[in-house]
């Protein structure tokens, strides 16, 4: 068994001066999941897409803009949402190695693939980025999967403390892509409802279970296991994709849902498990939010070592 680890330090050219997307999160983030890995772990080269596989996703106009942005020396995309010189170069190295993962993954090369990215994906939709993110690192692995046969029956798992609006946005009508999402109700951006469901043909492809603050661990953990994992199941994707938010940890400054590394672990338990049981080559992951930096090392660790207890390869030599 493999544990893969997608990163770059050219990731770290988006610059957001005193923004909590800061680059010291990388690397924590990838120290958590070499912890994890031990001697199981490659760290291939990230590959940058160029803008025709941004296009596959994203709207032209949109990535004009962030062109334009970038070249006059960065700017405010809203509120939330900076675009330094270096941010595009590193969005397209963050959606290069969330695709590199999925395809290990998916092809059986990596038991565990993780993407460690930023800047975050999930809340950019096809016109524009919002909530930290440029580029849909997760959707644009979903296209990358599909153009080349790889898988069309898709997955996407959500567990970020904020819900990936973007996300559900791309596959609203797309029967062939299941999206679920557990995240903290009421917080930004104030979508996911459970009706919520998508729209025409994929109606019932879109699952969302809002928490109230406080959860914690045991409400997180059932939420996964006792509904929306069955619901996955149900489906029978392909391929499953894991966008990986760790800003639900009860350590994180961003919001108060209170789970643990140790209901990261369980819930990677139960999704390394249910792809075993799909004979899915392996679990691909892009890391979301998380701003702790101790809570996103652990977090990273427990989520790479629960997938692997699930999938029956827990003891991994040091």
């Amino acid at each position: 068994m493999s544990v893969w680890l997608l990163t770059d330090a050219a990731m770290d050219l988006h610059v957001s001066p005193g923004h909590p997307e800061r680059s010291d999160r990388r690397q924590a983030a990838a120290a958590g999941v070499r912890d994890a890995a031990g001697e199981r772990l490659v760290e291939p080269g990230v590959e940058s897409v160029d803008r025709r596989t941004l296009e596959a996703t994203h709207d032209p106009a949109y990535l004009t803009l962030l062109e334009e942005v970038g070249a006059r020396g960065g700017g405010w995309l809203d509120a939330d949402t900076y675009l330094s010189p270096g941010s595009l170069h590193a969005a397209r190295l963050a959606a290069g190695a969330t695709l590199q993962a999925a395809l290990a993954a998916a092809t059986g090369a990596a038991d565990v693939a993780f993407a460690v990215v930023r800047p975050p994906g999930h809340h950019a939709s096809r016109g524009g980025g919002s909530g930290f993110c440029l580029v849909n690192n997760v959707a644009i692995a979903v296209a990358g999967l599909r153009s080349r046969g790889v898988a069309e029956r898709i997955a996407i798992i959500d567990w970020d403390v904020h819900h990936g609006d973007g996300t559900q946005a791309i596959f609203d009508a797309d029967a062939a892509l299941c999206y679920a999402s557990t995240h903290q109700s009421p917080l930004y951006p104030g979508t996911g409802a459970v009706a919520e469901v998508g729209t025409g043909n994929a109606t019932g492809t879109m699952h969302n279970r809002p928490l109230p603050p406080g959860s914690g661990d045991e409400a997180f953990v059932s939420a996964w296991r006792d509904e929306l994992l069955p619901a996955i199941e149900a489906f029978a994707p392909e391929m499953i994709l894991v966008s990986a938010g760790y800003d639900a940890h009860v350590d994180d400054p961003l919001a108060s849902l209170e789970v643990t590394e140790h209901g990261y672990e369980g819930v990677a338990q139960l999704i390394g498990s249910l792809s075993a049981r799909l004979e899915i080559g392996g679990v691909a992951l892009t890391l979301e939010g998380g701003y702790d930096l101790d809570a996103l090392r652990a977090s990273c660790g427990a989520t790479v070592r629960g997938i692997l207890d699930g999938r029956g390869g827990s003891r991994v030599r040091r």
